[in-house]
């Protein structure tokens, strides 16, 4: 008697499970459903370490960036969906609003319980941030009488629960509806003693904030990955397969040193060093200034000004994310100016000068000169859809949209959840376009001081003084507009 093979009979059964696998639903993670889609649902911040809009109008942040080379691997596009909070994402992610969570979580033991997590792709710290000249805490036991603020729904919370078993007398407050961005600027401005950040938040944000210290490590290191709905396997693999791959390896590298390089940023005025620069380096570039301020009808000391707020005058100048040469170009701006080479200073200068101009023209003719100019150079620094929100929330705040004093005192409310969850550009490192207005406005006075004292042609002069630019330079040196 001749007995019947196992393996048909196996192989039967797997194909009659598999027949009836395919006419259920795709479940969470499905590629096949991403697929058909065409797009990768990414539930988001809207934060600098993770998704907002550039200085040119693109998106930026270190989470878009992996999103979208990943979302490449796929061959679909990403979208993105900006909750407001890190509880809001959870229960986005929960209802099933998207495919997966990308906003730098932490994989906590009560996460896990609820959600998948992807591979690990960065390690970070959590850390008690204070302020110089304030508090200086060493150690949990030193945060008794320390007012201390971290977001609600947190991994920041779970620790300080931890160490409170400890410590009894921690105390702390958790509020909702906040990033820890917005604590990081109330402790700039000494509005609170400390708060608790991971440390990918606090470098980048040190850049626009340099007097925040880092008082002590509240955690040992732990691992950041992207977040999923339970069961999905799919998604999951792919994520773990392009991280390890060696182009997800190259483009994950490559973002690092994007947003996370350390590199100089001048956020204090060095006089001695701005004056010796203007004897060694700007009578090289003099002319280069005169000639494209004339083309474009800007002032030209303005102009140079800002080029030494880009780059100090340096035509080689690159920063960690990607602008270069004198004027500081992005990749996008140079291609739609003409500019091939960044580096060649003619170039870069004409180009800068072109930019700045077409971003004036831009703007709406109820703002005059000498404002017109200030709008524009902070439309350069942190692009026009930004500055157009600035002037739609002055005008809602009863401040004058026109007039860059009002907007100026309002655009570092661009940064406050509250106000940019309203806004069609939302988030916005607001403080900076202020600051770098004053810079310029600062060296320019300087910049103008010595330059009427240099020997030149008349017709290289022409231009330099407040009769042809009213209004232009301020009333003095170190104005705060």
């Amino acid at each position: 008697m001749t007995r019947t093979p196992v393996r048909p009979l196996r192989w039967l059964l797997t194909g009659v499970a598999a027949t009836l696998l395919g006419c259920a639903p795709p479940g969470p993670g499905s590629l096949a459903r991403i697929h058909k889609r065409g797009t990768l649902i990414v539930l988001t911040r809207n934060a600098p370490t993770t998704y907002y809009i550039g200085r040119d109008d693109r998106a930026m942040g270190a989470e878009y960036a992996r999103i979208r080379d990943f979302a490449a691997s796929l061959g679909v596009k990403p979208v993105f969906v900006v909750k407001s909070s890190v509880g809001g994402l959870l229960h986005a992610l929960a209802k099933g609003e998207g495919d997966m969570i990308a906003a730098g979580l932490t994989p906590t033991t009560a996460r896990r319980e609820q959600f998948d997590f992807g591979p690990h792709y960065q390690q970070v710290t959590e850390e008690v941030v204070c302020r110089r000249g304030g508090p200086r805490p060493k150690s949990a036991a030193d945060l008794d009488g320390v007012t201390l603020k971290v977001i609600a729904d947190s991994s920041y919370v779970s620790r300080l629960r931890a160490l409170k078993r400890q410590h009894p007398a921690l105390a702390w407050t958790a509020v909702k509806g906040v990033g820890t961005e917005s604590l990081l600027r109330q402790v700039w401005k000494g509005q609170l003693d400390c708060t608790v950040a991971d440390s990918d938040i606090v470098a980048i944000n040190r850049r626009y904030f340099p007097n925040l210290k880092v008082a002590f490590a509240l955690s040992p290191a732990q691992p950041l990955a992207w977040v999923m709905p339970k069961g999905s396997d799919e998604l999951s693999q792919a994520i773990a397969d392009w991280m390890e791959s060696a182009k997800g390896r190259t483009q994950l590298a490559a973002i690092d040193r994007q947003y996370y390089s350390p590199y100089k940023v001048f956020d204090y005025v060095d006089i001695r060093t701005y004056v010796r620069r203007i004897d060694k380096r700007y009578p090289d570039y003099r002319a280069l200034f005169l000639k494209a301020a004339a083309r474009y009808q800007l002032p030209p000391i303005i102009l140079a000004a800002q080029a030494y707020q880009e780059s100090h005058w340096n035509p080689a100048a690159t920063s960690a994310t990607g602008v270069r040469g004198m004027m500081m170009l992005t990749r996008r701006t140079a291609h739609q100016l003409g500019v091939k080479n960044r580096l060649n200073v003619r170039a870069s200068i004409r180009g800068g000068a072109e930019y700045l101009a077409h971003l004036r023209q831009r703007l709406p003719a109820a703002i005059k000169p000498p404002d017109r100019i200030w709008f524009a150079l902070a439309a350069y620094n942190v692009g026009l859809g930004h500055i157009r929100d600035a002037c739609a929330l002055a005008k809602r705040l009863g401040r004058n949209p026109d007039q860059w004093r009002s907007v100026a005192q309002v655009l570092p409310k661009l940064s406050v959840p509250r106000y940019y969850r309203t806004l069609k550009h939302g988030y916005a490192r607001g403080n900076e376009p202020v600051r770098y207005i004053r810079r310029i406005r600062n060296y320019a006075n300087i910049l103008r001081f010595h330059h009427l004292r240099m020997p030149a042609p008349a017709t290289q002069l022409a231009g330099l003084d407040d009769d042809h630019w009213p209004g232009a330079f301020g009333p003095g040196p170190f104005i705060d507009p």
